[in-house]
């Protein structure tokens, strides 16, 4: 089994408080949790009847640690897991997994503030695969990394899990935590969004094309987000430049469902630094985030990586070998500091500007991460 970049992280925060787990479903978790738990009689899962019960009626298996997977479905569940804390701290480590963003999903009336910490887990890497050809990343770029689909290997079989996966989040896994009326509609716009990747977000747009209103729009997105089907990125803006400061892009998880080659390796990028940026925010505390540019002049650089508000990576993807872009030679002149790079998914070109702009393979970059 592969061993996943999460291990040594959470086995290291069991030791001192719970330890959340979410991260989009499939994407590895009750798989992981399972690998760290030496006694099995401790996982328990809420969609599971028979470990519900015993979760409600407080019936614990006798086991140096516990898994409590799906939790978040509970409505009270915060308050459980503050109590079940409480009780068993010292002598029994809780990992806690789920399929949305449990700090969005808050039932329960007391804080858990300072009882856990939070290790998002995300789908497979060029890092933790240990890529090192352009082959090998067209693969994972074409195959996606969620374990089942990338693990069989098979361009048609990653398809139909593609398909099952996005009825699956829809029809189950939305169905459990949000109230939903119009599901062919949400679905009519999860089928809409891998089209739109690349581009600022317009909600205007699809509430036209989905003839429904702007609120509506708005909820459904952010139930996307809120479900790790989805994430937004919003635009980068300092005094200097003249940055648009409203639209969002967005990416999903699973980039093989975007059907533009540029635009999935753009969506592909952008998880590979989201991911990096998730690790280092959870494990070390650092305060970076994910940004993107563009201003009134047309300029546009792809991801902006800050640092308490300040940028540190400037960032713009191709499919190939390309001239420098104007809006990359433009932040890079307004923020020196700053590390500038242009990546290439299937270029070889490898060499740094005189301005300091570095220009390299994807796949070189993609190891520098996690």
């Amino acid at each position: 089994m592969h061993k996943r970049y999460l291990d040594e992280q959470i086995r290291k925060d069991l030791k001192k408080k719970m330890v959340f787990m979410p991260g989009p479903t499939q994407v590895g978790k009750t798989t992981l949790a399972k690998a760290i738990l030496s006694d099995p009689r401790g996982y328990l899962c809420w969609d599971i009847t028979k470990h519900r019960e015993a979760i409600l009626k407080e019936e614990l298996p006798p086991a140096k640690m516990i898994v409590l997977d799906e939790i978040h479905k509970y409505r009270s569940w915060r308050n459980y897991l503050k109590g079940l804390y409480d009780k068993v701290q010292g002598s029994c480590e809780i990992l806690v997994t789920g399929s949305a963003r449990l700090e969005y999903y808050r039932f329960g009336g007391d804080s858990l503030q300072g009882r856990y910490h939070l290790l998002r887990l995300h789908p497979l890497s060029v890092k933790e695969l240990n890529i090192t050809s352009n082959k090998e990343l067209q693969d994972l770029l074409n195959l996606g990394g969620f374990p089942e689909p990338f693990f069989g290997g098979s361009e048609i079989e990653a398809k139909r899990w593609s398909r099952e996966y996005r009825n699956r989040l829809i029809h189950e896994e939305l169905s459990s935590l949000e109230q939903v009326l119009d599901l062919g509609n949400l679905e009519l716009l999860a089928l809409r969004l891998p089209d739109l990747v690349g581009s600022p977000l317009s909600i205007n747009s699809l509430r036209l094309n989905l003839q429904i209103s702007h609120k509506t729009v708005s909820k459904w997105v952010a139930i996307l987000e809120r479900l790790y089907s989805i994430v937004r990125i919003p635009p980068f803006g300092a005094p200097q430049i003249r940055a648009v400061k409203k639209e969002q892009k967005h990416y999903h998880y699973d980039w093989s469902l975007v059907s533009d080659l540029p635009a999935r390796f753009e969506n592909f990028v952008a998880i590979h630094l989201l991911k990096w940026i998730h690790f280092e925010q959870d494990a070390k505390g650092r305060d970076l985030h994910l940004r993107y540019f563009r201003d009134v002049d047309g300029r546009e650089v792809d991801f902006i990586v800050t640092e308490k508000l300040k940028p540190i990576q400037l960032i713009e993807v191709k499919w190939s070998d390309a001239d420098i872009t104007k809006g990359l030679k433009y932040l890079k002149n307004r923020f020196p500091a700053a590390e500038a790079l242009q990546l290439s998914a299937m270029g070889k070109k490898n060499y740094i500007t005189a301005d300091g702009i570095r220009v390299l393979p994807a796949v070189e970059f993609l190891n520098t991460l996690i």
